[in-house]
């Protein structure tokens, strides 16, 4: 074994250093078998000459010298047979920092104390032996972060700081020094045979981004403290094969928070976000999370909220319109029931609010009428009753509206002023629901799939297919908009024989007549 040291005497006096062998165990020239100890810092008059020495350990404080001469050729010959080059001076498990591919005599300068270095490893191997896959000579990654990124099969033959963003992974760097360090790393359509070891997780705790698309692995048992308090962004998309809220809650500095498409085990979404108070995006879906909408909320800037195709269940509570800053709501595909609380209102900057495909019922509240910036309202396949409010024509900024597959009933309320400014409508599926043929022109060709009123109000018959036009009798009878023929509030009458049939039956019967009076006359002249 060889060991470096370094001797200084007292201030103001210059350093000494001197090269001292000793050997300890046998005489063999070629060092076969020898352990050396050597005196002073310049690895450049290190003791090449011993060409089967096998293993070469440094250790000392301050390392400093051309590195590279000991390495090139053709000095690197009297090391073919060296199995480990090491230098070290700490307890902590650390990273290799290879240096095979280095081609020319650059110094490699390490004047700092070595306890805050990386770990430096030369592994030596044979002429004939490959040399293994390290960065190009313009790398800066940290050392221990670049061997991370190796333990988990992330391509790193070139510097992932660097070069652009491959078609599956991606890396974004600081720009610190003397290394930089990962900010964000996405991992994208593993193997399912990747690991993640906690020690390469560990080397990772500069990540404020880390994302999973499509990684059927495991997710790490216990996630390094380190790496989740630095995280501020999360994602996982059907990937991680499953999740637990309490491993979630962990990342307590989120901002951002997706998880699509992977099973959480946990009694609600209350545990997921209990501790996450710096939210400001939060997609759970698809995910078979139960229990309920929290009732209690930390993250109170929040703006975007979306917990569709889920098995939450129980009423919406009214504690959401602590979420002041909510702009984007999705409920969807739930178990929910009960009626949405008029609270909602209180969600001034509300623009998108879907509640489709759940058992909720009830009005519509009057208070969504306060939702000046509401421009997309999805209530559809749900169990809400009563007539549709008049105030919805009134929102100025709604451009999509699905009522449709609930229980309303009555007159249809909308104009075709209204509808024309909507990019999507939908108001079919709602049998007790008419229109009021004033109101609606035959040349404006919609598909709302509801009959039409008659006079009280109901509709006249069963509601159209969908596929077609409604209303297509009021379509072909050349009325046009603004014409009806009782001109009531009922708006049309139940539908009578077409005025070509009724026409020729009056003159069918007064042929008759005339046959019959002719013949009454003929036996009167008689």
């Amino acid at each position: 074994m060889a060991q470096v040291k370094q001797r200084g005497g007292a201030a103001g006096e210059s350093k000494r250093e001197e090269t001292m062998a000793k050997r300890r165990g046998g005489e063999d020239e070629d060092g076969e078998g020898m352990k050396w100890e050597l005196d002073g810092p310049d690895l450049t008059k290190s003791r090449c000459k011993y060409r089967k020495l096998s293993i070469l350990m440094v250790t000392c404080e301050i390392l400093a010298g051309d590195v590279a001469k000991v390495y090139n050729a053709p000095t690197r010959k009297k090391f073919q047979e060296c199995a480990t080059f090491s230098l070290s001076k700490t307890t902590q498990t650390r990273p290799p920092l290879l240096l095979h591919s280095l081609s020319s005599r650059r110094a490699l300068l390490m004047a700092q104390p070595l306890s805050a270095l990386p770990l430096l490893i030369l592994l030596i191997s044979g002429a004939a032996a490959p040399p293994p896959e390290v960065p190009s000579r313009g790398s800066d990654l940290d050392p221990r972060q670049l061997t991370a990124l190796q333990s988990m099969g992330f391509p790193t033959s070139r510097d992932p700081c660097s070069v652009p963003s491959a078609r599956d992974n991606a890396t974004a760097c600081d720009n610190s020094a003397p290394f930089r360090h990962l900010v964000s790393l996405r991992l994208a359509n593993c193997s399912p045979d990747l690991d993640l070891p906690t020690t390469a997780l560990r080397a990772l705790s500069t990540l404020r981004s880390l994302s999973f698309l499509r990684c059927p692995v495991s997710a790490p048992k216990h996630l390094p403290v380190s790496l989740a308090s630095s995280l501020r962004s999360f994602s996982c998309d059907t990937s991680l094969r499953r999740l637990t809220g309490v491993w979630l809650s962990r990342l307590q500095n989120l901002t951002d928070l997706s998880v699509v498409g992977v099973p959480i085990s946990t009694s609600g979404p209350a545990v997921v976000l209990s501790q996450m108070r710096r939210l400001r995006s939060v997609t759970i879906a698809r995910t078979n999370l139960s229990g309920g909408v929290p009732r209690h909320w930390h993250a109170l800037d929040l703006v975007y909220l979306n917990f569709s195709s889920n098995r939450l269940k129980g009423r919406i509570p009214s504690s959401i319109s602590a979420l002041g800053s909510l702009q984007n709501l999705d409920l969807s595909s739930n178990a929910l029931s009960g009626t949405l609380p008029d609270s909602i209102g209180d969600l001034a900057d509300l623009k998108n609010a879907t509640f489709a495909h759940n058992s909720l019922s009830g009005p519509i509240p009057d208070s969504i009428s306060q939702l000046s910036s509401l421009t997309h309202l999805d209530l559809s396949s749900n169990q809400f009753n009563g007539s549709i409010p008049k105030f919805v024509a009134e929102m100025k900024q709604l451009k999509f509206l699905n009522l449709e597959k609930n229980n309303f009933q009555g007159v249809f309320p909308f104009n075709a002023t209204f509808l024309r400014k909507l990019d999507v409508f939908k108001v079919g599926g709602n049998a007790n629901l008419c229109y009021n043929r004033t109101q609606l022109p035959s040349k404006l060709k919609l598909k709302l799939g509801i009959a039409p009123c008659d006079k009280y109000g109901q509709p006249v018959s069963p509601p159209p297919d969908r596929s077609t036009r409604a209303d297509s009798d009021y379509a072909d009878d050349g009325s046009d908009e603004g014409s009806g023929d009782n001109g009531g509030g009922g708006g049309g009458n139940h539908h009578g024989p077409s005025k070509l049939v009724l026409g020729v039956a009056i003159a069918l019967s007064c042929l008759v007549f005339l046959v019959i009076f002719l013949i009454c006359l003929s036996k009167i002249c008689r």
